[in-house]
C-alpha cells in the first residue's frame, strides 16, 4: 500500500498537527525538466511511491524528450504527458504541483526559481547552482513562497547510511572525532578530443546552453559537460558535494571556517576538458578538518572505496560509501553493512535502463521525505539550506583553487572575509539575467 494512500485511508491512526491539512487522494501533478538520465530516474522513483499525474516533460533534445514520454507510458499505461522545449511555458499551462529538475548544472537555479514561483514545490537535483550566488537566490526564493525544496542529496536517505548515523556515529561509538576523509578516484574525466561538427535538428544548442558561455558545438554533451567548467563545478560539485554532505549530516556541521584547494590539470591535459583532473579540498572547522581528493587518473588507495568517506575518531573508524558502511572499533570486532536492494518489491528496477539499482531505495526514501514535508509543513532531511550550505563549500574550494588562497564565507552577509565578492558570481550570457 503506499503511503500516500495510507494517510488518506487511515486518518483516526494519526494526531494530524493543527493547521495541517492533508491533500485529496487525486494523484499530484508532476512535471520533469531536463529529461535525460537522472531526470527520468528521479520520476520513476517518484511514481513508484506516489500516484501521480506526468502533466508536462521538458528537454531541449527532442529525442530525451520523446524517450521520457514512452517510459511514463510504460509505467503508467494511459498516460501521455505533454511535451515542451520551453520550461517556462509548460509551467505556465500546466501549473504543476511538484516540479523535478534534473537539467545541467548551469540551468538548476534559474529553473528552480521559476518553478518556485510557480507555486510548484522543487526536487533539484544537486548541486543547488553554479555559482554563490545562484544558491543564495534559490534559497531566497524557497522562503519567501514557502515551497518544499529537496536536494537530491540522497545519501541522507540510504538505508544503510542512516543506520550508521544512529548506531555508530550518534551512539558515540567513534568517540572524539578530528579528521575526515573524503574522496572519488573514478576515471570520471572526459578525456576526448573531439572536432566541431553541425548541431543536429533534433537538439536546440543555444537553448542547451543558456546562460553559459556559447562553446563550439563538437557533439551532444550529455553525459560529458560536467568536464568543462563553463556549465558545473567539475569533480567537486559533482561527486564531493555528496560526501562532505554526507560528512555534514554524519556529523552536525554547518559551513565550515575556511576552505582551501590546490589542483590543476596534472596528467590528462590533452583532452578538451578544462575542469581539474587532480585536487584536493580542506574544508576546516573547530577542531576538526574534512579533506576531499580526486584524481580522474590511476589507482584509488583503497579499490574496495573509490567514492567514500571515512571518518576517524578515537574510538574507532566509519568507513561509508552508497553500497556499504565498515566500522572498525580500536577495541572489538568490525561491523559491515551493505545497500539495501529492493528488487522483489519493485522488479521495474531490475529492467530499468541506466539504473543505479543500489541507489534507488535512497532516492525512493527521499522521495517519500520530500512528500511528507509538503504535507506536513516540515523541512525534508535534505532541505534547500543544507543543500546551499554543502553546494556553495563545494563551489568555494573551485574558487580557492583558482584564486590560489582560503576562501572565508559569511552566510549572515553573503560575502567573504577577504572582501573578494566578486568571486561569488559567474557571468551571464546575454540576455539571461542572473537571479
Amino acid at each position: 500500500m503506499k503511503r500516500r494512500d495510507f494517510l488518506y485511508t487511515a486518518p483516526a491512526l494519526f494526531a494530524i498537527p493543527a493547521g495541517i491539512t492533508l491533500r485529496s487522494a487525486a494523484p499530484l501533478r508532476v512535471a520533469l525538466i531536463g529529461c535525460g538520465w537522472y531526470g527520468k530516474s528521479d520520476l520513476m522513483r517518484l511514481i513508484q511511491v506516489a500516484e501521480v499525474e506526468v502533466v508536462g516533460l521538458c528537454d531541449v533534445d527532442r529525442r530525451m524528450l520523446d524517450g521520457a514520454a514512452e517510459l511514463v507510458r510504460e509505467r503508467l499505461p494511459g498516460a501521455d504527458p505533454k511535451r515542451y522545449a520551453d520550461y517556462q511555458e509548460m509551467l505556465d499551462k500546466e501549473r504543476p504541483e511538484i516540479v523535478l529538475i534534473g537539467t545541467p548544472d548551469h540551468w538548476h537555479a534559474l529553473q528552480a526559481i521559476a518553478a518556485i514561483r510557480s507555486g510548484a514545490h522543487v526536487y533539484l537535483q544537486k548541486p543547488v547552482g553554479a555559482d554563490v550566488r545562484e544558491c543564495e537566490a534559490v534559497l531566497k526564493a524557497a522562503r519567501e513562497h514557502q515551497r518544499v525544496v529537496q536536494v537530491g542529496l540522497q545519501r541522507r536517505s540510504t538505508p544503510h547510511l542512516v543506520e550508521a548515523k544512529e548506531n555508530i556515529v550518534d551512539a558515540g561509538k567513534l568517540g572524539t572525532v578530528g579528521h575526515v576523509e573524503v574522496c572519488c578516484y573514478y576515471p570520471m574525466r572526459d578525456t576526448a578530443v573531439r572536432e566541431e561538427q553541425p548541431v543536429p535538428d533534433f537538439f536546440d544548442y543555444d537553448k542547451w546552453t543558456g546562460p553559459a558561455p556559447l562553446l563550439p558545438y563538437r557533439g551532444l554533451p550529455h553525459r560529458r559537460w560536467r568536464s568543462f567548467w563553463a556549465y558545473g563545478n567539475g569533480i567537486v560539485g559533482d561527486m564531493c558535494v555528496h560526501m562532505f554532505d554526507m560528512t555534514r549530516w554524519m556529523l552536525g556541521l554547518g559551513y565550515p571556517e575556511a576552505v582551501t584547494s590546490t589542483g590543476g590539470i596534472y596528467v590528462q591535459k590533452a583532452a578538451d576538458a578544462t575542469i581539474s583532473d587532480t585536487q584536493t579540498v580542506t574544508f576546516q572547522y573547530d577542531g576538526l578538518s574534512c579533506v576531499w581528493q580526486h584524481r580522474s587518473w590511476g589507482e584509488a588507495p583503497d579499490p574496495e572505496f573509490p567514492w567514500a568517506m571515512t571518518i576517524y575518531g578515537d574510538r574507532g573508524t566509519l568507513q561509508a560509501d552508497p553500497y556499504k558502511y565498515v566500522f572498525t572499533p580500536v577495541e572489538g570486532e568490525p561491523v559491515r553493512r551493505e545497500a539495501v536492494y529492493e528488487k522483489e518489491k519493485f522488479p521495474e528496477d531490475v529492467t530499468e535502463e541506466g539504473i543505479e539499482i543500489h541507489v534507488a531505495p535512497a532516492t525512493r526514501a527521499h522521495m517519500e521525505d520530500f512528500l511528507q514535508a509538503i504535507e506536513t509543513g516540515n523541512k525534508p532531511v535534505a532541505d534547500i539550506e543544507e543543500g546551499v550550505i554543502s553546494t556553495v563549500s563545494c563551489i568555494l574550494g573551485n574558487v580557492a583553487m583558482v584564486a590560489d588562497r582560503p576562501m572565508r564565507y559569511r552566510p549572515e552577509t553573503g560575502s567573504l572575509a577577504n572582501g573578494d565578492d566578486d568571486l561569488l558570481t559567474r557571468a551571464y550570457r546575454a540576455p539571461y539575467r542572473h537571479p
